[in-house]
């Protein structure tokens, strides 16, 4: 559950427009203590939105009449959104103006936080989820090189710990937030106010950054490769349309042709980018030559894949397979929030010394804890209680804390620093992928077996059988794992 935003700075020269903060905490100038709010607040928006609507889900099927392919939509949409406006939302700060952008990403952002929270349907929240992921692709990328521009060198290190500390409380809100605020029905709004709350945030960011947020640029800002923004967008759409639509329609012809007609398009994308392999391409296929980087970035892929498959299932599970409230569903959310702080502060006092291992071993918890939750699931039927799978789901959370956070730095262990920032740009576009390709599988391995019903028996075995496929995803994470350094500081091995 942890944020995409990590590693999407810029690595281009920067050249702030103004002058930047200096010194320790004790005399970091008011301006900037308010910027470092400011751009942190915007940071912690997207955080909460990408997670706050999962215990939200069953009663914006209730409220709007969403079947099954809407529901998946409302995932799959923010985060493709999100993953392919990634990169040119960076390239746009570096050329326009860091701070520019950030606003012109919030403004949008907290426009279509307000069109959620208003829809009338199902159509128009998912097109306001679609224009929320824009906005936050344009938003985001801008977050740490403010944060790089704005503070100096001695400052730094405090200002990336609380930008690492709103990640972490982000993704422990989000359910909870979720779960409270839909239960506790607001002013009778039900699930409403999970996006309206990003209005007056949204609003206080945008007249705190105007006057406080420093404006900055690279000196060079790359050219934005327009035709391959539109061919990889263009094939993947083609690639998740009919694998989110496809059960619903009971896979006509249409469906299998816009899969070949994505997987042509992703072809074309390929030989495009081959071509500017010296014109700025948005993807430097010379990256995928070396083995660490390409099986940590196929390894990342799946963990947003399972990611996406899992969260979207379990809500519905909890609530309609066990009768949970959204609030009770939310105390289950925290404890694997929990489990994955732990093992985020465990990699970092070991994977120095252990290298892959580290992951390795949390991928082999997540399987072991998800064959004790399948067991659970399927033997104490709905009697099962929170308190009862409170161990594997803390073993689970720690399993995504051990693998998440050392896979991007052992994978880019041997990547040239010229070529970082799209390395980077890879691996925050593929956690999004992941996670979309992931919530539109769920047509296939547990609204097929649904249908869409509320009935608690038929919830409750077709999430058994997700919790196999989820528990296969990280056996192959685990196997991929052999590919990365043996060693975090190892760049040869």
């Amino acid at each position: 559950m942890a944020s995409p935003a990590l590693g999407s700075e810029p690595t281009g020269t920067i050249e702030p427009a103004r002058g930047t903060a200096s010194g320790t905490s004790a005399t970091m100038p008011w301006a900037a203590r308010i910027a470092l709010v400011v751009v942190l607040a915007a940071e912690l928006m997207d955080t909460l939105d990408q997670t706050v609507i999962l215990t939200a889900i069953p009663a914006i099927q209730t409220s709007l009449g969403a079947g099954p392919a809407a529901v998946q939509w409302l995932t799959v949409g923010y985060a493709l959104a999100f993953a392919l406006g990634l990169i040119t939302g960076g390239r746009l700060g570096d050329a326009y103006g860091r701070r520019k952008v950030l606003l012109i990403g919030t403004a949008a952002f907290t426009l279509a936080s307000l069109l959620c929270g208003i829809a009338p349907g199902p159509g128009t929240l998912i097109a306001a989820r679609v224009l929320q992921g824009a906005g936050a692709a344009v938003m985001i990328p801008q977050v740490l090189a403010t944060l790089h521009v704005t503070f100096a060198a001695e400052t730094r290190g405090k200002v990336f710990g609380l930008y690492g500390a709103v990640l972490s409380v982000g993704a422990v809100m989000g359910p909870a937030l979720g779960g409270v605020v839909t239960q506790a029905d607001l002013f009778g709004l039900s699930w409403r106010p999970v996006f309206l709350i990003n209005v007056p945030i949204g609003l206080a960011v945008l007249v705190l950054g105007r006057k406080f947020v420093t404006e900055s640029t690279a000196r060079q800002p790359e050219r934005l490769d327009v035709t391959g923004m539109l061919l990889s967008a263009s094939a993947v759409l083609l690639i998740v349309f009919p694998l989110t639509e496809g059960h619903t329609h009971h896979w006509p012809l249409w469906c299998f042709a816009m899969l070949a007609g994505g997987l042509l398009l992703l072809g074309v994308f390929l030989r495009h980018q081959r071509r500017r392999k010296d014109d700025a391409p948005l993807m430097v296929l010379s990256l995928f030559r070396g083995k660490a980087f390409s099986g940590g970035l196929l390894a990342q892929l799946l963990l947003g894949l399972l990611s996406g498959t899992f969260f979207t299932t379990w809500t519905l599970y909890l609530q309609r397979g066990l009768g949970l409230t959204p609030l009770q569903a939310a105390g289950a959310f925290v404890l694997i929030a929990l489990g994955e702080l732990a093992g985020a502060v465990i990699v970092m006092k070991t994977v120095g010394r252990l290298g892959r291992r580290v992951p390795q071993t949390g991928a082999l918890i997540a399987v072991a804890a998800m064959v004790v939750y399948g067991v659970q699931v399927s033997t104490r039927q709905a009697d099962l209680t929170i308190l009862a799978t409170a161990l594997p789901l803390l073993l689970l959370g720690l399993g995504f804390g051990t693998i998440g956070a050392p896979i991007a730095d052992m994978s880019l262990a041997g990547v040239p620093h010229e070529h970082a920032g799209s390395a980077s740009g890879l691996f925050n576009t593929s956690t999004q992928l992941g996670i979309a390709f992931g919530a539109a599988l769920t047509a296939l391995v547990f609204f097929a077996a649904t249908g869409g019903s509320p009935d608690g028996a038929v919830n409750r075995a077709a999430f058994t059988g997700v919790l196999w496929w989820v528990g296969g995803a990280f056996a192959a994470i685990w196997a991929l794992m052999f590919l990365l350094p043996r060693h975090a500081d190892n760049r040869a091995d």
